[in-house]
């Protein structure tokens, strides 16, 4: 898929309240509230502004830090990575290559076999079971 682009009216009218504020103003939703920080489902996380796929379930895991960690992308293509100096430190923002929707961040800190957490806010995720997966 290539570039989707929507207007801020169109955005505003497809994603919730917080997913408006998360997804396109890059807010962060509050720590160990979001309803996939301790999902266990198998199957693959997509952007809720596209429904491009993000993240494999199978590299998910418990970082404790309060939102859903994945220690590598679905697919080299499947986000774009941005310098971010807001809040006083040097962060690498991570964004739907697709919709670029804010996602959340990536950090070196991650398991192996990347080393990366790469740090989401589960609004900005749906979820769809592998059984549900097309062949």
């Amino acid at each position: 898929m290539g570039k989707l682009t929507r207007t801020e009216e169109e955005w505003k009218q497809m994603l919730d309240p917080e997913q408006y504020n998360v997804c396109r103003l890059s807010a962060t939703e509050r720590p160990f509230t979001g309803k996939y920080n301790d999902f266990k489902g198998d199957g693959i996380f997509t952007c809720v502004g596209c429904d491009e796929p993000l993240f494999d379930s199978r590299t998910k895991f418990d970082s404790g830090c309060g939102w859903p960690s994945f220690y590598a992308p679905i697919g080299e293509q499947a986000m774009m990575e941005i310098r971010d100096v807001s809040h006083g430190m040097i962060r690498t923002e991570v964004k739907c290559a697709t919709c670029e929707s804010h996602l959340g961040h990536v950090f070196p800190d991650g398991p192996a076999p990347t080393g990366l957490r790469y740090c989401i806010n589960s609004v900005c995720l749906d979820f769809q079971p592998r059984a549900d997966q097309p062949a």
